[in-house]
């Protein structure tokens, strides 16, 4: 196959690859496209050729998995499209150099000669996600872990290795697969790799935590507030309305609203209403959670903040990892510009703590985490294993009708499954959902909508393995493959596979 048609197949290996995610959750789809690629990686010419078609692969499962951010940027940020689409292809650029760095070392000719080549392979991927996920505040989306939960056996995992190391042993079974579809002589491969997807269809059948305590009565609102007239003074009274109504129809003890629900400083907000709010909540013992701006009077500072109200003292949570370009503008000298492009509200929130404790609210303790927090899962697990719930709270109308909320809501899932709780998504426009400890929905709204999900759910205690020791064992993982890649790829006994 020669270089041009290498780069087209890629491309659109990578975009098939997209269906594993949601809203398809083809799990099998990334096992065989990935294992398309490394045989391409094996039959490379040069190294630069594997980079070239690992980037090639990056384009085309970013360029179709995250459209969703040309609906951000031009339909709600008002960017002129020119521009928009520019950005999204310097952005799917940049994703696709991880794809292209992993290749472009396994092709090494050392390694590619090493029977240890698919580990060396299943360790750079998963390293190079992990890198993307971390660098410049991480863009962890679309790591191919996350297509695996929650039927995949691979998914049996993640209470173990988080969201990354299922990457890695999916990359692993898609290089066994390379290397028997170059070599059908050589049967091992299959032993190998079903012997991975057994154990993680036993490790599925483990219960890693306990229910903890009486199961609660929750209310999920979504109050389904356009996006382009969220911020618009005059829609204020409406959506205020809304929530109100939302509110006091709701049975519950545990009441959560969506991010920023009311678009108004905490000090704005009329204390009438939320007075309103903490008596029906009270009413019920328990209490309800709202979203606010919050602004320090200190250094004029504000916080995309969740505050709860009812029978439990008043508490908060300040959400610590923000959007770039979204909620600040990294290196403003470089990029301060694009608060001119993007007619973003504001685009300069400051950071909460890395060290905020659950909220007790309604005899549990719920760890928030508001919108793109829940895609980092190391961040997640430093509320646990205090917490008892997590709960998700977002604003995904600015991704319109696009793929974007249903990649969020798999997120969600995956965050379910490393951390053995309950993740309940409360967002403005879905898709709001509960999700139970093994990472199934078990009710969800149509997006969309304005309604409340009302449901009971179940605390939990105990830890899994993830949430004890994060990414340490991912790491470890890493490190002996490599190692172990390293010395049979330069040690005098070479042996091929």
């Amino acid at each position: 196959m020669n270089g041009y048609y290498r780069l087209i197949a890629a491309f659109l290996l990578g975009g098939v690859t997209v269906t594993g995610f949601a809203p398809f959750y083809f799990y099998p789809a990334p096992v065989a496209t990935l294992a398309l690629l490394a045989l391409l990686w094996r039959t490379s010419r040069t190294p630069m050729q594997a980079a070239s078609t690992g980037f090639a692969f990056g384009m085309g499962l970013f360029g179709i998995g995250v459209t969703w951010l040309y609906v951000s940027l031009h339909d709600f940020g008002h960017m002129a499209p020119a521009l928009a689409v520019l950005a999204l292809i310097v952005l799917c650029a940049y994703l696709s150099l991880f794809p292209a760095l992993a290749g472009g070392i396994a092709a090494l000719r050392y390694f590619r000669a090493s029977w240890a080549w698919p580990g060396v392979v299943a360790a750079l991927w998963a390293l190079m996600e992990w890198l993307r996920g971390t660098l410049f505040t991480g863009f962890p989306w679309l790591a191919v872990g996350y297509s695996q939960a929650p039927d995949s056996p691979l998914a049996g995992f993640a209470p173990i290795v988080g969201v990354y190391g299922i990457s890695l042993l999916l990359m692993l079974s898609a290089a066994w697969l390379a290397c028997w579809l170059e070599n059908r002589q050589n049967r091992r491969f299959w032993l190998w790799l079903g012997s991975v997807w057994i154990i993680g269809f036993s490790l599925q059948q483990i219960h890693w935590t306990q229910p903890e305590g009486e199961p609660v009565t929750v209310s999920l609102l979504q109050g389904n507030i356009p996006q382009n007239m969220k911020w618009e003074p005059e829609h204020l009274s409406a959506t205020m309305r809304t929530y109100v109504r939302l509110v006091q129809e709701s049975p519950s003890r545990l009441i959560v609203t969506p991010e920023i629900s009311f678009p108004l400083y905490y000090e704005q907000a009329p204390r009438d209403y939320l007075e309103l709010l903490t008596e029906h909540a009270r009413s019920r013992q328990g209490d309800v959670l709202i979203g606010l701006v919050e602004r320090s009077p200190a250094d004029d500072s504000y916080y995309n903040t969740m505050f709860s109200f009812g029978a439990s003292p008043e508490q908060s949570y300040r959400k610590y990892h923000l959007v770039p370009f979204g909620e600040y503008i990294p290196l403003k000298p470089i990029f301060g510009w694009v608060i001119d492009v993007l007619h973003i509200p504001l685009s300069d929130f400051s950071r909460g703590g890395l060290d905020q404790q659950p909220l007790n609210l309604a005899g549990q303790r719920v760890a928030v985490n508001i919108c793109y927090e829940d895609v980092f899962g190391e961040e997640i697990i430093m509320q646990l294993p205090q917490a008892s719930l997590l709960v998700n709270v977002s604003n995904d109308a600015w991704f319109g009708h696009s793929i974007g909320p249903r990649q969020h809501l798999q997120i969600s899932q995956m965050r379910a499954l490393e951390t053995g709780r309950y993740m309940l998504r409360a967002t403005n426009t879905g898709v709001t959902a509960i999700i139970n400890e093994r990472g199934r929905v078990l009710e969800q709204l149509e997006m969309f909508t304005t309604a409340g999900l009302h449901s009971t759910v179940q605390g939990f205690g105990g830890a899994t393995p993830y949430v004890r020791l994060g990414n340490s064992l991912l790491f470890w993982l890493i490190g002996l493959l490599l190692l172990t890649g390293c010395l049979a790829a330069f040690s005098g006994r070479r042996k091929t596979l």
